[in-house]
């Protein structure tokens, strides 16, 4: 995969190399080039939260393709890869770009740690009502304000104005989503999907995944692969190996799009010893071989760059 894009690298990408590089920013999209600046896959090194209030767009983040036409509010973090290509010349909205260093542990509290501005896997794209909307509008012209002002605390007040952003997207998920586990099962699965998403993303050929089967995640879990298999089919529907490969297989799916490298370096990554069983383990995920699906999602995004020019 290509190395993170920088705050600088993402400025001078949009034409605007003179702008501030402080860690946070706001900016009204229409005032940023966002009409005409396309962003090709890779991950960025810094969090990004973008709220699009008018305009038109194809956001590609993980395996999902998502073809943005109505208010949107998108939550992006230096762990996931995603490209982005205006469809429309009229981009209205704002966003605000923070680096680690303004990442506070106020914002990773309990409750905000299930946001999707720092989960990698789920959904990081929502539609607000249009009640949430106007919200969130003031919050980011709150946002301007601020970062302009000359008050002392001023990030910290601008640490809250993200956090009230955060739990205005926790309500719009899925209530199951944000279920909290209160019996053994739900605690065990709780413990073993946090412990399969650790494992991903995938950096460099060089990285490989250490847990591949259900033995193995059950020795880590300290339970029986029969207790592990049992807690997860009665809260998922589905067993430790399904669960294993689905996210095998997005993680896989990811790197066929997202990166350059040869399929004997995924399948590598992976834990596959050959790339024979890599290509078997993915077309019976997917129904296609990985050289046929990484085929596929280029003239997927060669059909989007032809409608965008």
């Amino acid at each position: 995969m290509n190395k993170s894009e920088s705050i600088s690298e993402f400025y001078v990408r949009h034409g605007q190399e003179n702008k501030e590089k402080g860690q946070f920013n706001v900016y009204r999209r229409e005032e940023f080039a966002c009409d005409n600046t396309a962003l090709p896959p890779n991950r960025r090194d810094f969090y990004k939260i973008s709220m699009i209030a008018n305009g038109s767009g194809i956001l590609s983040y993980a395996d999902r393709i998502i073809h943005i036409d109505k208010p949107t509010i998108t939550f992006l973090n230096p762990l996931i890869p995603y490209s982005w290509e205006p469809t429309s010349t009229e981009q209205a909205g704002y966003f605000c770009l923070f680096t680690e260093e303004f990442i506070h542990q106020n914002l990773k509290n309990e409750s905000l740690s299930q946001s999707p501005l720092f989960k990698v896997g789920g959904n990081h794209v929502f539609f607000p009502s249009e009640e949430s909307m106007l919200l969130l509008q003031g919050i980011f012209e709150s946002m301007f304000r601020e970062l302009n002002s000359s008050y002392s605390n001023k990030y910290d007040l601008l640490r809250s104005y993200v956090q009230i952003i955060m739990h205005e997207a926790l309500k719009m998920q899925l209530p199951e989503s944000l279920y909290q586990p209160n019996n053994s099962s739900e605690r065990i699965s709780s413990l073993f999907l946090e412990l399969v998403d650790r494992q991903y993303p995938i950096d460099a050929p060089s990285q490989r995944i250490k847990l591949k089967t259900a033995n193995e995640f059950a020795a880590q879990l300290n339970v029986h692969t029969n207790s592990l298999n049992r807690a997860l089919k009665d809260t998922t529907g589905k067993t430790t190996s399904e669960l294993i490969a689905e996210r095998m297989s997005k993680e896989a799916k990811a790197l066929l799009n997202f990166s350059n490298w040869d399929i004997a370096e995924i399948a590598y990554s992976l834990g596959f010893e050959h790339s024979s069983n890599f290509i078997n383990f993915f077309k019976k995920q997917t129904g296609s071989t990985p050289l046929q699906f990484r085929k596929e999602k280029i003239n997927c995004n060669k059909k989007n760059a032809e409608l965008i020019s």
